[in-house]
């Protein structure tokens, strides 16, 4: 018997209490004992978006929340923009182009970061953009892009701003009002410590202005239903209840926490798993390193396929690829949610066997003690 360690940009590992829950038998939806359940969950969810404004909860993965923020906020011919830095900030394109909407496209090569300033220049450019579209924690790449400084940006034009932050959130430093954030998208299967199948999404008052005006198909997905609904503690279809139920378990321990805490934990965990890949001669992928997922190139002449399929097949510990272009270019090491620092160091002696057996030469256990240094100095 294999025990498994997850150390996967999502899912991320579920806590036993947090588990536990999905088994307890299930309520209705429709009954008074669900609706306080769901309305202090969307409540609570408020303070890890550090929003004052709704957050709807949505039966799909993040993808989903993804292709609400666009059929609620747009009409046919309208000007949008999207900041792209990797495979996730291509999805916004590929979701406005469904919709017919060609976007303005600011595309950024992997492992680099957007510069605040061509969201500026775009904006001054064509004041008719209605909408910005970008990426907070790219995880494909492993960077994170100054949401703080484009939020500042996008405020002081007509447009809205609207944030990925499904595998961000709950990990990385975000503080979705302060930073003047608009719309915020994330998802249950990372920093949320629960499985996939729920995604969130937090409405400002200048983005309700769009919903008011949109026109773009929209019936499942429709925010004035789920408005509609939220004001009567139920959603406007069934919902997955016992994720529900677990969700409310998993904000509870993070509220107990402290997202601050949180934050500060996952800054740990990367500085940790820098000086890990460091110290046996892994190179960082990404300018900007975000705090929820470390990215190393992997080592000329060692299969990177390999690598991960190693690790998962022989070990139990599951680490991830990279996407597009960068598959088996570079590996994915993931620090968010119910990962801690054991777990760290269990991925790195087994990350140490797995690149000797394919002939890379290292010094065994360096690795290991260098992410042990930094978690015990901090």
């Amino acid at each position: 018997m294999k025990k498994h360690y997850l150390l996967t940009p999502g899912p991320t590992p579920i806590p036993p209490e947090v588990a536990l829950k999905e088994a307890l038998p299930i309520l209705h939806h429709r009954t008074g004992e669900f609706a306080a359940i769901f309305s202090d969950v969307a409540e609570s969810l408020k303070y890890v978006f550090q929003t004052k404004n709704d957050v709807f909860i949505v039966a799909s993965s993040g993808t989903g929340a993804m292709e609400s923020s666009v059929v609620n906020l747009l009409k046919p011919g309208d000007a949008a923009l999207v900041a792209t830095c990797g495979n996730f900030g291509e999805r916004w394109t590929k979701i406005l182009e469904a919709y017919g909407i060609k976007p303005q496209v600011i595309n950024v090569e992997w492992g680099k970061t957007i510069n605040p300033a061509d969201i500026e220049k775009a904006l001054k450019a064509n004041p008719g953009i209605k909408a910005v579209y970008t990426t907070f924690t790219e995880t494909s790449t492993g960077v994170v892009n100054d949401i703080a400084a484009i939020g500042k940006i996008i405020a002081a034009s007509n447009a809205v701003f609207v944030l990925d932050a499904i595998s961000g959130l709950a990990g990385q430093e975000l503080r979705s009002d302060d930073w003047q954030v608009d719309v915020v998208v994330s998802g249950s299967q990372k920093g949320f410590m629960l499985a996939p199948g729920l995604a969130f999404v937090s409405v400002s008052a200048k983005a309700w202005k769009l919903v008011e005006e949109a026109t773009l198909p929209r019936f499942y997905w429709d925010w004035r239903k789920m408005k509609k609904s939220l004001g009567t503690k139920e959603t406007p279809f069934t919902p997955p209840v016992t994720l529900i139920v677990a969700l409310q378990e998993a904000v509870k321990m993070i509220k107990a926490k402290g997202i601050e805490n949180i934050w500060q934990e996952c800054r740990l965990h990367a500085k940790a798993a820098r000086a890990g890949m460091k110290a046996i001669g892994l190179e960082l992928f990404g300018d900007n390193p975000c705090e929820v997922v470390t990215s190393a190139k992997v080592p000329q002449g060692v299969d990177g396929g390999k690598i991960v399929k190693m690790l998962r097949e022989e070990y139990g510990v599951s680490i991830a690829g990279g996407q597009g272009a960068l598959k088996g270019k570079i590996i994915r090491f993931a620090h968010m949610g119910y990962i801690g620092k054991a777990d760290i160091l269990v991925g790195f002696a087994c990350l140490e066997m797995v690149l000797t057996r394919l002939g890379y030469k290292l010094e065994k256990g360096k690795a290991v003690a260098a992410a042990e240094e930094a978690l015990l100095n901090g």
